[in-house]
């Protein structure tokens, strides 16, 4: 009671959390699975901006490209030449899966920084399953191609013969915690960058330290901007990478 006295009396009372709170669209009852709320809306948002800009923005396919034109065609280029170079020719076959991975995360984060907006990737739910596909995927994809030679991949064969099981061992455990570090990273960045900029919002209120506060606010942006494209780029590298492991397992 004294600290939230306190926090009143100083201008303080913000709650850097509660812009990842969960909320039903309608009325204030519990989110159930099947319960529209902030999140189902913010995901509809990103299909719609998704489809924006790589059907509706290229359906010209102009010879002079527009300026939406030119955005698709550059994030087209730029996942075509990452899954290229990191899986091969063979991994190009699956460029739409990942493509769409791409444009959705990069949208999910774009659009969370929206005033009064919803960061969807700030979840691990979110990221979660969008990790668990990937790692799924991979690994079907790892059984079909190579069958039994795709175990290949937790056998170090440079390695002298005595510490190979050892090294498998690590191995099997780093391939099975790939989903969790691949999902953890993509949400953590997304809650830390997102409150450290409601932290420095809350202090705007106080005179004294306002001009600073301000300031810092329109840096951690301008940082975040930078963050939600690189989170969204580190995210399909490393899909591509494990994308590599299942094709070529032996590499």
């Amino acid at each position: 009671m004294a600290t939230e006295a306190h926090g009143e009396a100083t201008g303080l009372s913000f709650h850097p959390m509660d812009q990842f709170i969960v909320r039903p669209l309608f009325g204030d009852g519990p989110v159930h699975w099947y319960t529209p709320s902030n999140v189902t809306l913010w995901l509809f948002a990103i299909i719609l901006a998704t489809l924006a800009l790589l059907v509706l923005g290229t359906r010209g396919r102009g010879i002079v490209p527009t300026r939406t034109q030119s955005i698709a065609e550059l994030a087209y280029g730029l996942v075509h030449k990452m899954v290229g170079d990191i899986a091969g020719k063979d991994g190009l076959k699956y460029f739409p899966y990942i493509m769409t991975l791409f444009m959705f995360i990069v949208f999910a984060n774009f659009l969370g920084l929206l005033p009064m907006a919803f960061t969807v990737t700030s979840h691990i739910a979110v990221t979660g399953v969008l990790a668990l596909a990937v790692f799924l995927t991979v690994t079907t994809i790892g059984f079909v191609k190579n069958g039994a030679h795709f175990l290949d991949l937790f056998w170090v064969r440079s390695a002298p013969l005595a510490i190979r099981p050892v090294l498998a061992a690590i191995e099997v455990i780093s391939y099975f915690v790939r989903p969790v570090s691949h999902s953890i990273r993509l949400a953590g960045n997304m809650i830390a960058g997102h409150a450290v900029i409601k932290v420095f919002a809350g202090f705007a209120a106080i005179a004294a330290v306002a001009p600073i506060s301000i300031i810092a606010v329109v840096g951690m942006y301008a940082f975040e901007i930078l963050v939600a494209f690189i989170q969204a780029y580190v995210f399909t590298i490393l899909t591509c990478v494990y994308l590599k492991d299942a094709l070529h397992p032996s590499h």
